[in-house]
């Protein structure tokens, strides 16, 4: 017996322009918009803002967020969304906005403070109607029951798993990735091979999820490249759009595992664009995992392209893992922790708290803090 949660999905050009109508469809007259400021600059919100008024919707603004948003920032756009006598939410961006909007739902209706939401199923009132707006084909947030948020005090990614943080509608436009810079396409193309390659060997992986996991990496394989090498490449735009869709149902059911667990540890401590992470994570993890889903890893060589039909089941494994490698090469992330500003002396205390991570339940292979030590040593 398995579940798939997902929200109602609006895919395609110009999918943008149904904001305002996704939020009157919810019952929503004033709505709290979150964003930052890559949107703004980019010209997105004030698409956003011009569908609202259309819909004849009032609309207040929260953008102080962080790229590793904060729970501090939630707390402030929960009080402007209460403040404000708010009814719903939209949020604009990445996962650094969207996991914002989510956090700050949480609190409008249930109270507390985010840390008290930390872990699996720990929110029990309903939230306001979530209208997500994907700008990067990378986090997925906007389709998933998660939200990732920087506990201040701890230095920690703190990860809340919940159906209730399933958005009520997501938009996902590919024509917002022409704005997007080369860097960061590359950061988040690679979070959204990551979310793939770790929901496909989860142990929580069903044949609903594979579907997803299995297309998410055909298209990120086939597509990344020609996606960092031109912004005007509407079809590559279009299939990492996609490829981020799939993947974010994917993980959003299966789950993730090492890699994430590790870089969500990181990104608390360290300001590092969280693909980045990712991006010198995942091959290690792929090379520790290889043991534990063997003819897993055989069939992600295969939808990367690979032939690997002369090869015994440990050299397929090679193929996907060099794959990997070639395709961070290729598009220009980094390779090491160390080249990211990574100091070799935050290994052992990275190394236990990543271990609490949610996304470490469902790693395929059982794993030590010694382990992770070791993996991270190896990332250097």
């Amino acid at each position: 017996m398995f579940k798939f949660v997902m929200p109602e999905v609006i895919f395609g050009s110009g999918s943008i322009k149904q904001v305002g109508e996704s939020c009157v469809r919810l019952g929503a007259r004033n709505v709290l918009i979150v964003t930052d400021q890559g949107v703004i600059d980019a010209g997105w919100l004030k698409s956003v803002e011009e569908r609202c008024q259309e819909a004849g919707l009032a609309f207040v603004l929260f953008s102080n967020i962080s790229v590793n948003p904060k729970e501090t920032e939630a707390e402030m756009c929960a009080k402007v969304y209460r403040d404000n006598e708010c009814d719903a939410f939209i949020g604009v961006g990445g996962g650094s906005a969207i996991d914002i909007a989510k956090a700050a739902a949480i609190l409008v209706t249930n109270g507390g403070q985010v840390r008290d939401y930390e872990g699996v199923d720990r929110i029990t009132k309903p939230l306001p109607p979530l209208v997500m707006v994907s700008t990067t084909a990378g986090s997925g947030s906007e389709v998933s029951q998660f939200s990732v948020i920087v506990d201040s005090e701890r230095h920690i990614k703190m990860t809340i798993v919940s159906k209730s943080l399933v958005p009520d509608i997501a938009i996902i436009d590919p024509d917002v990735l022409a704005t997007k810079s080369a860097r960061l396409t590359a950061s988040t193309g690679l979070d959204v091979l990551t979310h793939a390659i770790e929901s496909f060997v989860s142990i929580a992986a069903t044949p609903l999820t594979d579907v997803h996991a299995k297309n998410a990496i055909m298209l990120s394989s086939q597509f990344l490249r020609p996606s960092v090498a031109s912004r005007f490449n509407m079809e590559a735009k279009e299939k990492m759009a996609m490829a981020s869709l799939h993947a974010g149902l994917a993980f959003s059911n299966a789950i993730l595992g090492a890699a994430h667990a590790m870089a969500h540890t990181i990104g608390g401590r360290y300001l590092f664009l969280h693909g980045d992470i990712n991006a010198v994570l995942l091959p290690h993890v792929m090379e520790f995992n290889a043991l534990a889903a063997p003819e897993k890893f055989r069939t992600i060589a295969e939808l990367m392209g690979e032939n690997v039909s002369s090869l015994c089941v440990s050299e397929a494994c090679e193929k996907a893992v060099s794959h990997v490698r070639k395709l961070a090469v290729d598009i220009g992330a980094p390779l090491t922790l160390s080249e990211m500003g990574f100091e070799e002396s935050a290994i052992p205390v990275i190394s236990e708290i990543a271990l609490l991570d949610a996304c470490m339940i469902t790693n395929p292979r059982d794993i030590s803090a010694d382990e992770v030590a070791f993996l991270l040593r190896q990332a250097l």
